[in-house]
C-alpha cells in the first residue's frame, strides 16, 4: 500500500464498500463511512431495531471485501471484517462514533447499530487513477 493511502485511512470519510451477496454470490457494493480510532478502522451505522443490514450479514457470511476509497485517493483495498459483539467494546468505539456524528443516543446505538471492525490486507492496495 503506497503512503497516500496510508494517510487518507488515517482519517475517516466516505468510502464504499463491495461485499459478496450471500445468497446469491454476486458483488454488492454501497456507500458507507469509516472512522479511524487509534489506528483501528471500523465501520458502523445508524441504529435501526427493525431488521440486520445486508452488508453486515453478507459480511457474516463472508467477511472478505473490498474498501474502496474514493476523493483524491481512489484505491481498491482487500479486507477482512469482524462483527463487534462484546457490549463493553461496542459502547466504547460507539460512544466515538457518537461524538463524530454529534449523536446522543449512545445506548440505542450500542443496541443496534452495525459495528465491524476492518483489517486492511497491505499487500493487496490497487491504485487506480483520480
Amino acid at each position: 500500500m503506497d503512503d497516500r493511502a496510508r494517510r487518507a485511512l488515517m482519517h475517516g470519510h466516505t468510502i464504499d464498500i463491495t461485499t459478496t451477496g450471500r445468497r446469491t454470490g454476486k458483488p454488492r457494493r454501497i456507500e458507507i463511512v469509516f472512522h479511524n480510532f487509534d489506528g483501528h478502522i471500523y465501520i458502523s451505522g445508524m441504529p435501526n431495531p427493525v431488521r440486520r443490514r445486508s452488508w453486515l450479514a453478507n459480511l457474516e457470511a463472508n467477511p472478505r471485501f473490498t474498501f474502496h476509497l474514493k476523493g483524491p485517493i481512489r484505491t481498491d483495498l482487500q479486507a477482512r471484517a469482524v462483527e463487534i459483539t462484546e457490549p463493553r467494546r461496542r459502547r466504547e468505539i460507539l460512544e466515538k462514533v457518537a461524538r463524530v456524528w454529534r449523536r446522543t443516543d449512545v445506548d440505542s446505538m450500542v443496541r443496534y447499530s452495525p459495528l465491524i471492525e476492518v483489517t486492511i490486507d497491505d499487500a493487496a492496495a490497487a491504485p487506480m487513477s483520480a
